[in-house]
């Protein structure tokens, strides 16, 4: 007797560990992960939403530890506070962000520089793919908002071109 499951091109899933992906999931707080043993690859994603009044402090949490230690500039008193994540380039994808091009080489940009359309900011790599990760518009770099190496987010905050 066969299973339909069982003829060539079918994949048979198995849900304990599509379960125990999405507890990983649970318990790293990352949005997704994908696994693959032989020809079976198991992929287990979800979409992250995030209530509004969280979404301005976010980006704060996700800068580098330089730029924490900053002192705050004075505010005027019932001015908003400033928000430097609203001019941040963010990330496409989730993935390792690299500065440089490779280890030990200059980085692609540094605070203060100016850069034009379509300049490489940093690379992020996912899934053994070096993505380039390009300027909007011109402008001058105002913080550079992770480390190298640094697993990133989709849509975290990377870099600030104001």
């Amino acid at each position: 007797m066969s299973n339909e499951h069982d003829e060539p091109g079918n994949m048979r899933i198995d849900v304990d560990l599509v379960r125990q992906l999405a507890a990983v999931l649970d318990e790293t707080k990352l949005t997704e992960i994908e696994v693959e043993d032989g020809e079976r690859r198991v992929r287990v994603a979800r979409e992250v939403m995030i209530a509004p009044q969280m979404m301005q402090a976010a980006p704060m949490a996700n800068m580098a530890p330089a730029l924490t230690n900053a002192a705050p500039a004075p505010a005027e008193v019932g001015a908003p506070a400033p928000n430097p994540a609203a001019n941040a380039v963010r990330s496409p994808m989730v993935g390792t962000v690299y500065l440089s091009a490779e280890p030990g080489s200059k980085a692609f940009v540094s605070p203060g520089q100016k850069v034009q359309a379509g300049d490489t900011l940093l690379i992020v790599e996912a899934m053994k793919v070096m993505n380039p990760i390009l300027a909007p518009s011109a402008g001058t770099v105002g913080a550079i908002m992770v480390e190298n190496g640094q697993p990133v987010e989709f849509d975290q905050p990377l870099v600030v071109v104001e």
